[in-house]
């Protein structure tokens, strides 16, 4: 199972996909300035209005387009303008937990989150699907590249679940979650797979799928519903592709747009990050896989891959040793970094109820153990990048020199006084960031 294990959701073809239950009915689902010093707990903000003044301290909504998307002022929430490490100070522990499709279908588990990340002061990023909030009668508007008008290897979800996803979304951003995009119709393989897209295409796709948020009201013909409570043209900055698949070409789409970071990239070691075509790059990574002699990369889909193979209803008398392996696995790939070269630590998850839900009690087991700690942030992609942005470029290169598992010699003092001080005298080290 060693290779499949680091290729991203497999890299499996729409026929497979549908046997693990990835395939129709919906079943893939999965700005503030970043991380100061100090506690990083961020300010509590209000919880915003429907418009016609001030609610829960927020200003009044204004509408955007036809009323979808709002703009309410600064994201509630967020932690304190980010700062630049001081010479010799530890880094903090940064961990992401981030949620392909971000869809609502009635299973309570985008609320299950929302109300973990609450209690643990913790803030995610939901990589909403866009054709989520299509109503499927409406699907002929969805034109996806090198695919019949209305295609799609996920399902569109019923008029309750695009409202309930709307509600949920709208919370989340409220509560300081970031909303990025999973595009829409995950296409993964065939001659239609994202794999195969040109720039241009991944261009049509982004615009659709920003389209289908902002334009949800004249999408249903819903009134009675609030807008959205954000901009999603600056929300938006950041995305996973279906199956890991077509980075190459979306990055240059994506840095014409602006976008800061991309979250595709498969099998990437727990080291500190650079820059790929100009963004940010945030691979999810291989991690130890307990009582196994590979590593499994950090996602609830991959790790079923490597327990129960081609099915998401294995025998149940397996999933109390599998949920345990999985948690295990996660606590295992935090540990690793926080005990050594402090790598940021990613970890991808989908709204599912595989295997008796044993993915999902992982992913909360693993909170649970992480939160809290010291040093500990638990934050949006965006926010971690806000704080890479404001780090000495020296300080990143010398924090990436840093292997999987590698502590810093000499102690963190050491190591990171050293480069500080040379920066300081004018010597300053590369950045060792690909352009």
């Amino acid at each position: 199972m060693r290779d499949i294990s680091r290729r991203g959701m497999l890299g499996l073809g729409a026929g497979a996909a549908a046997a693990l239950g990835l395939a129709g009915c919906g079943t893939e689902q999965g700005g503030g300035p970043g991380t100061p010093r100090g506690s990083g707990k961020p300010g509590k903000g209000g919880t915003g209005g429907k418009g016609g003044g001030k609610q829960g301290g927020r200003p009044a909504a204004r509408p955007i387009g036809d009323g979808s998307t709002s703009f309410t002022g600064k994201q509630p929430r967020q932690p304190a303008r980010p700062v630049p490490l001081e010479p010799g100070e530890t880094p903090p522990q940064f961990v992401v937990f981030s949620w392909d499709g971000a869809g609502d279908v009635g299973n309570g588990l985008f609320e299950r989150f929302l109300k973990l990340s609450e209690e643990h002061d913790a803030r995610m990023t939901f990589f909403l699907s866009g054709i989520y909030l299509l109503p499927e009668s409406k699907k002929r508007l969805y034109l996806p590249p090198n695919n019949a008008p209305g295609a799609s290897d996920i399902g569109y979800l019923t008029d309750d679940h695009i409202k309930s996803t709307l509600g949920n979304v709208r919370r989340a951003w409220l509560e300081g979650h970031e909303i990025g995009t999973h595009f829409n119709g995950h296409f993964c393989g065939g001659r239609g797979s994202v794999g195969g897209w040109t720039p241009a295409q991944w261009k049509s796709e982004i615009a659709q799928a920003k389209s289908f948020v902002k334009e949800w009201r004249t999408n249903t013909g819903w009134t009675d519903l609030p807008p959205l409570p954000f901009d999603y043209d600056k929300e938006l900055v950041g995305a996973r592709t279906p199956c890991l698949l077509g980075q190459q070409n979306l990055l240059p789409a994506a840095r014409e747009l602006g976008w800061r970071y991309d979250a595709s990239s498969s099998g990437g070691l727990q080291v500190w990050p650079a820059k790929k075509g100009g963004l940010w790059d945030l691979p999810l990574q291989g991690i130890p896989f307990p009582g196994r002699s590979f590593e499994v990369l950090s996602m609830d889909y991959n790790i079923l891959a490597n327990q129960s193979v081609n099915s998401t209803q294995a025998p149940p008398a397996n999933y109390p040793a599998w949920r345990k392996q999985a948690t295990d696995a996660y606590i295992a790939g935090f540990t690793r970094a926080y005990e050594t070269n402090r790598a940021p630590f990613f970890v991808g998850n989908h709204f599912e109820e595989w295997n008796g839900g044993i993915y999902m009690d992982a992913v909360e087991g693993a909170l649970k153990h992480i939160a809290g700690k010291k040093d500990v942030r638990v934050v949006s992609f965006r926010q971690f990048v806000d704080w890479l942005d404001v780090q000495d470029p020296a300080v990143l290169a010398k924090l990436r020199s840093l292997g999987v598992g590698q502590e810093p010699a000499g102690g963190w003092n050491e190591f990171l006084g050293d480069v500080a001080t040379n920066t300081a005298n004018g010597s300053k080290a590369p950045s060792g960031q690909a352009a």
